[in-house]
């Protein structure tokens, strides 16, 4: 099963160091791996910088509107990368508004245009940032309040205490955001292809689409399955360090009460942040979209077709993620590798199972012209990337069934089989919902590996949206992008708010 899943990326290194023709030098590679690297450490570095100072505002502090911000800064979640870079570029283009507000009111320009990797940067991070937030804000919520009150007992204030001890204490749960956020921006097609970034993500969907060649595409992919390795090894690392960080048996922190123009600063940092993050980008793609007649018979089959995708690649993926869960005892390290796929761009995944896919439709005539062969095999790059993303709540619900429940069952005559799928399983109810959640808003977002592999004319919403921007029609792109993030909102709220809930089943 393991191997299954780990199919693709053997497949971009068989296409990659094949003897056909490339189509692209070697200097063009290495041209869009330089770009991707500045995209890379701009990203991290913004997104890493506002998730880590909202989780320090949240965690360490009380002030108005806490409650609700502790939660709803995990929602720019629902918000794909393309829609909040459509809305910024419609905002801040030479034409936009704000420019030309400004040059009719006071007589000169603006740079604020985004089409470049400055401006790609800024998207990504407002898009990325819950990653840190999410990751930092349950590390600092699970340690013992006593080491950074020794620390404020030594002289040391808030910012300092954090600084250097709450932060170092809690720093792989930095590193293990920061690597979510990379691999999302390896990953990212949509937003960069908008902003005329050319990104290795870029060259793999442009190798393929416009040379036909899966040599050319994997030549660009081989980069990215190099990072993503390197991804998964710096992840695992991390998370091996998590003894570190002292959790359960120990009284939490205690927030400090902020009053006057501190408590005034942090709400305004907070509800700027979310206002820039997801409400001015789906505020103004839905005012855009009140100026045209969308075109709804278009618009409700796209939704259906991934509302259908979504349930059919999250259903498969957990279900793959509930078998490798029971038999991680067994399979150890080999079951983990699995990780390797999520950090693997989408793009990368799709042009790896074409070598495969290529294999199987030569054996069986007609099949390469087949729908549902075709959206099997984009269902089958969903479960391959995205099959550890559900497979750690799947794992840490399972744990909650421990040893002497499952020894009970077997004591009453429930076989393995029966006490993991009778016992284990209902135990793990919200676990799995939540890994079904996470896999689901994954699915609606994805854009370059159904790009690659989608039937013939099935367009999903998130592919529509990309067409209409590619024609620079942005009004029209506006009502595919706002149905994604209203499709995803309600599971994006479901999870935050349980991840900010103390009392909470695990579900990351």
């Amino acid at each position: 099963m393991t191997l299954t899943l780990l199919l693709p990326l053997g497949g971009v290194v068989a296409a990659a160091l094949s003897p056909g023709e490339a189509a692209i030098s070697q200097r063009e590679v290495i041209r869009y791996a330089a770009t991707t690297a500045a995209l890379v450490g701009l990203v991290a570095l913004i997104s890493g910088g506002l998730g880590a100072l909202a989780a320090w505002v949240v965690t360490m502090h009380r002030f108005p509107g806490r409650g609700l911000f502790s939660w709803a800064l995990a929602l720019p979640l629902a918000a794909p990368a393309f829609a909040v870079a459509y809305g910024y570029a419609d905002l801040l283009d030479v034409a936009g508004p704000v420019r030309t507000f400004v040059r009719a009111e006071f007589g000169f320009d603006l740079p604020l245009g985004v089409r470049s990797v400055w401006g790609a940067a800024f998207v990504l991070g407002l898009a990325f940032y819950p990653y840190t937030y999410l990751t930092l804000r349950t590390a600092l919520e699970s340690q013992a309040a006593q080491a950074v009150e020794a620390a404020r007992t030594l002289g040391a204030g808030p910012w300092r205490a954090f600084s250097r001890v709450a932060l170092p204490m809690a720093w792989p749960a930095v590193a293990a955001g920061l690597s979510l956020t990379v691999m999302e921006t390896l990953a990212d097609y949509g937003a960069v292809k908008f902003l005329s970034v050319q990104t290795l993500t870029t060259g793999v969907v442009r190798a393929w689409s416009v040379y036909g060649s899966a040599e050319a595409a994997a030549r660009f992919a081989l980069p990215l399955l190099g990072a993503a390795a390197l991804l998964f090894w710096i992840e695992r690392t991390a998370r091996g360090r998590r003894r570190f960080v002292p959790a359960g048996g120990q009284r939490p922190f205690q927030p400090a009460r902020l009053t006057g123009a501190a408590a005034l600063a942090a709400t305004l940092f907070c509800t700027l942040l979310l206002t820039l993050a997801l409400l001015i980008p789906a505020a103004w793609l839905a005012v855009s979209a009140l100026q045209i007649e969308p075109q709804w018979g278009r618009l409700v089959e796209a939704a259906v077709r991934t509302v259908t995708l979504g349930s059919a690649g999250a259903v498969a993926t957990v279900a793959l993620a509930v078998l490798l869960a029971l038999t991680l005892p067994r399979l150890g390290p080999v079951a983990r590798s699995v990780s390797l796929g999520y950090a693997t761009p989408g793009a990368v995944m799709a042009i790896g199972l074409l070598a495969p896919a290529a294999v199987v439709w030569s054996q069986v005539p007609g099949a390469a012209a087949g729908f549902g062969w075709g959206l099997a095999l984009l269902v089958y790059a969903y479960a391959a990337r995205l099959a550890a993303a559900a497979l750690e709540p799947v794992e840490a619900g399972l744990a909650q069934a421990g040893p002497s429940l499952v020894g009970a069952a077997r004591l009453l005559g429930r076989s393995e089989a029966g006490a993991a799928f009778g016992v284990r399983l209902p135990v793990a109810r919200t676990a799995v919902f939540g890994a079904f959640l996470i896999v689901f808003v994954d699915v609606l977002k994805e854009l370059p590996a159904t790009l690659i592999l989608r039937p013939f004319d099935f367009d999903t919403l998130a592919v529509l949206a990309s067409n209409y921007a590619q024609d620079e029609r942005l009004a029209q792109a506006g009502p595919p992008s706002l149905m994604i993030i209203l499709l995803a909102l309600p599971g994006v709220m479901w999870l935050s708010r349980r991840l900010a809930d103390p009392r909470r089943d695990p579900v990351t």
